[in-house]
């Protein structure tokens, strides 16, 4: 498995999750990676994505509430999410960015509900 989300959850609107990626040595330090969100009936859209050098980029409306980072020592990408909406609920994942080179990990659900 070289591609394992973890930290969704349910959390009310106006609240914070934070998700990891942990990914192999080999993938972190070669790729660009990016989160990814699938909600039903649409198809998964970027929502950030970070560069090997640490460019990090916010899509839409995630820019502004959402923060993806890494960390070298732990070959782990974050996406640290402020101010959910119910919008905001989706299957969230990460993978190489753009081209996607692993195959996709079973993901991390996020619900924002009241």
């Amino acid at each position: 498995v070289q591609l394992v989300e973890s930290g969704g959850g349910l959390v009310q609107p106006g609240g914070s999750l934070r998700l990891s990626c942990a990914t192999s040595a080999d993938i972190f330090n070669k790729y660009a990676m990016g989160w990814y969100r699938l909600t039903p009936g649409k198809q998964r859209d970027l929502v950030a994505s970070i560069t090997v050098g640490g460019n990090a980029v916010s899509e839409g409306s995630a820019g502004g509430r959402f923060t993806i980072s890494r960390d070298s020592a732990k070959n782990t990408v974050y996406l640290q999410m402020n101010s959910l909406e119910p919008g905001d609920t989706a299957v969230y994942y990460c993978n190489t960015f753009p081209k996607k080179v692993p195959p996709w990990g079973q993901g991390a659900q996020v619900t924002v509900s009241s």
